[in-house]
């Protein structure tokens, strides 16, 4: 095919009406089907799909088979993405064109609620989610186009671009959490994003300490900057064995949960030293229920964070995180794998231990 008539083929797909898609029908119910490219409104762009990356909240809501606030079946998988603008709907700011590379955001807030006012956008009342990534072609609603697309750089690999979103989610908990250089933090949980942290706390001059259960996730922490990392398999008091690792045996200055359980939980609140700070980043499954001792928090002064998604502007940090190189998606990619073999790809992660992400280029 002459190089015009491809350039003409990509920056006008609708006439081939049907493209290839991956569609969350429900629990574990993940087929590939050809659907119909989507038709945009004039606030819109259509985005060819470059690169998509898989990460463990699309493994929780591919178990549960919805997530409620982000996806209901049936619909089109996937959030983590980047890829090249195809088509341009009338009404969108001139300055995007055909052919940019571009990274949007899953997410835009309406900024004009009660939260984004007092700038807790992360807590819009009207938040609005998009997925589809695992796909040829992606509709980016208007609201996302005005708020939440970046161009990407040319020196930006599209797989390095692709991890913005969850490095978003990451950067935004680090800032609350407020740790020195110099200080001292646990992650505890060593999967996508308590990997992440694990980087971008050490880039940032902390000690980092993570805690994990599988061998091969333990040393991508230790190649990521880890000073210690622990398998808590391995360890008859996992909040003994952390705060022996720190000064006097006070505890850490902060203490990230990426886990995901009660357990994991009670432990971060344990590890913390008299004043400092937790991040109980994961989430739990509606109705858990955990006990805690009220006078260890307040007569030490622990502050707990809870940190929810992004922002508009931890977007755009993580982007610039990436541009200079502070991290990389090949720290954190397993292997590619072509969009027919992602329900596969699927049920092998629920059991895989090597496995951290999977990229996918449709």
């Amino acid at each position: 095919m002459p190089r015009e008539a491809l350039q003409t083929k990509l920056e006008h797909p609708q006439p081939a009406v049907r493209m290839t898609a991956a569609v969350l029908y429900g629990s574990q119910d993940l087929r590939i089907e050809q659907v119909d490219v989507p038709v945009i409104a004039p606030d819109e762009i259509l985005l060819r799909v470059r690169a998509a990356l898989t990460d463990g909240t699309d493994l929780k809501v591919w178990k549960c088979g919805y997530h409620a606030r982000m996806i209901q079946p049936p619909a089109i998988f996937g959030h983590e993405v980047m890829g090249e603008i195809a088509e341009i709907g009338a009404d969108v700011d001139p300055r995007w064109r055909i052919g940019m590379r571009v990274v949007p955001a899953n997410s835009a807030p309406c900024l004009s609620c009660f939260y984004c006012r007092r700038a807790q956008e992360n807590l819009c009342e009207d938040l609005l989610f998009n997925n589809g990534a695992y796909a040829e072609y992606m509709r980016i609603p208007g609201r996302i186009v005005r708020e939440n697309l970046l161009e990407v750089p040319d020196h930006v690999s599209d797989l390095d671009a692709a991890l913005i979103e969850p490095l978003a989610c990451v950067m935004r908990g680090i800032d609350e959490m407020n740790i020195q250089p110099g200080g001292s933090a646990v992650v505890i949980g060593c999967g996508p994003i308590g990997l992440t942290f694990v980087r971008m706390l050490a880039n940032r001059g902390a000690r980092v300490i993570a805690l994990g259960k599988r061998s091969e996730q333990l040393d991508s922490a230790r190649r990521l900057g880890a000073h210690v990392a622990l398998n808590v398999t391995e360890l008859a008091d996992p909040v003994r064995a952390v705060r022996k690792l720190t000064g006097g045996e006070r505890g850490a200055d902060g203490v990230v949960e990426a886990a995901g359980s009660t357990t994991t939980w009670q432990w971060a609140l344990a590890m913390v030293r008299r004043g400092g700070v937790v991040n109980l980043f994961s989430g739990l499954p509606e109705g858990a229920r955990m006990e805690i001792e009220p006078a260890a928090i307040h007569y030490s002064e622990i502050t707990i964070k809870s940190t929810f998604h992004h922002t508009p502007r931890h977007f755009r940090e993580a982007l610039g995180a990436v541009a200079r190189g502070e991290i990389s998606a090949l720290d954190f990619v397993s292997r590619e794998v072509r969009l027919a073999e992602l329900p596969a790809a699927f049920e092998k992660m629920k059991s895989a231990r090597s496995v951290i992400k999977l990229a996918i280029r449709p």
